[in-house]
């Protein structure tokens, strides 16, 4: 028969109460502000979601704005100096993300060139991460170049969460100073999405340690 000892026991634990503090380290959350417009809403829309997730003890948050690259729609697998200057800005800080949100406009009922080319030039930094989206526009709230770019990250191997926030004729909800008029419904749609996103986003986490992802 075999007994474990008091002491024994005791050694053990604190390599499991370390494990699992490990385990449950705050996810890094990159925040992605997907216009690059001239005039454009998305620092509104950014700013007040990031307030909201930077208060959850389950991330830590980053916020990624496109107005700050500058990537060419003609991509390359050797690109010039120039461009391999942009990359270095934003790659490093996608492939140390555990999960994304995208905040995106509707433009012609889809979402924004920036985003796409953005996208377009990575890979693998996408891969088994979960993705949430908050989107914002006229009539549709910004809900069509969601249905899109849910196809876009699918392809890319990423785990886009149901549940999003939006926000119809977003012009009209928010006061001078950034904040939302009647609060109540988007922050309990943002307290939805990133309780999914922080469910996926650990249990992709934990299967990454595990195993690396095969895609």
């Amino acid at each position: 028969m075999d007994i474990t000892t008091k002491d024994s026991a005791t050694e053990a634990t604190p390599k499991s109460t370390e494990d699992r503090r490990a385990v449950r380290a705050p996810l890094k959350l990159a925040v992605i502000m997907g216009s690059n417009r001239e005039g454009r809403f998305g620092p509104v829309v950014s700013d007040w979601f990031v307030s909201r997730a930077a208060g959850r003890d389950d991330f830590t948050v980053e916020l990624i704005d496109l107005a700050d690259t500058d990537l060419p729609t003609a991509l390359s697998f050797n690109p010039a100096a120039r461009v391999r200057d942009q990359l270095a800005k934003i790659t490093h800080r996608l492939a140390g993300a555990d999960a994304f949100v995208v905040v995106t406009p509707e433009y012609n009922h889809s979402y924004p060139a920036s985003l796409k080319v953005l996208i377009d030039w990575h890979f693998a930094e996408w891969q088994a991460k979960p993705v949430g989206f908050v989107s914002y526009g006229g009539v549709s709230g910004g809900l069509r170049a969601v249905e899109h770019l849910r196809q876009v990250f699918g392809e890319l191997h990423a785990v886009a969460v149901r549940d999003t926030v939006s926000f119809h004729n977003a012009g009209a909800l928010f006061d001078d100073e950034g904040r939302h008029r009647d609060p109540d419904r988007p922050d309990a749609a943002a307290t939805a999405m990133l309780d999914q996103l922080a469910w996926w986003g650990l249990a992709l986490r934990e299967a990454k340690s595990a195993r690396a992802y095969a895609g």
